[in-house]
């Protein structure tokens, strides 16, 4: 069902087995339900709903941070004090939490995966020209709803085409 779902928010078509998949398990339905839990946790934090994968994450790591230094100054923010901290103890501050590096804070607007064979191949190769080396994760971090097992085949029709090379340490080159 989750496969279709890919496809269908992807905009592929939906069609054979699979358009008896979305017929029958209702992924419509899904996606609606999907989307309201996505938009109401977005709304629980605070954020917009329109976030991408990376604004996200990059959020959350910051939040992450806080809440470190939070508790490292001994303010801890239980979720159910009754059960983790029955007796009311205050915590002892402890040092401050290294800094996480994820990369650039600065986000980049992700480009629309391509429905046809060819322009993925050429979306993926113009990726691998401007990244300079990448493994199938980066480039698929560049586009909107594809998975790096989508990219990985692309890179190695690449390299049969001698377009790419697969690097020593596994990641492709152009």
């Amino acid at each position: 069902m989750y496969n279709v779902l890919e496809k269908l928010r992807a905009g592929q078509r939906i069609e054979g087995k699979d358009r008896e998949i979305y017929d029958q398990g209702l992924i419509g339905i899904l996606r609606d339900l999907h989307d309201q839990i996505d938009a109401e946790v977005a709304a629980a934090y605070g954020w917009p709903a329109n976030l991408t994968d990376d604004e996200i994450l990059h959020r959350l790591v910051d939040l992450n941070r806080t809440r470190a230094a939070e508790e490292a100054r001994g303010l801890v923010r239980w979720l159910r004090p009754d059960y983790q901290n029955p007796q009311g103890r205050a915590v002892a501050a402890k040092g401050e939490q290294g800094a996480l590096d994820i990369g650039p804070t600065e986000t980049t607007a992700k480009t629309p995966w391509p429905k046809t064979m060819p322009d993925q191949i050429a979306a993926v190769r113009a990726a691998l020209h401007d990244l300079g080396e990448a493994t199938p994760d980066q480039i698929a971090r560049r586009f909107h709803r594809v998975q790096s097992r989508s990219v990985q085949p692309l890179l190695e029709i690449l390299t049969a085409l001698s377009q790419a090379r697969l690097t020593d340490s596994g990641s492709f080159a152009n």
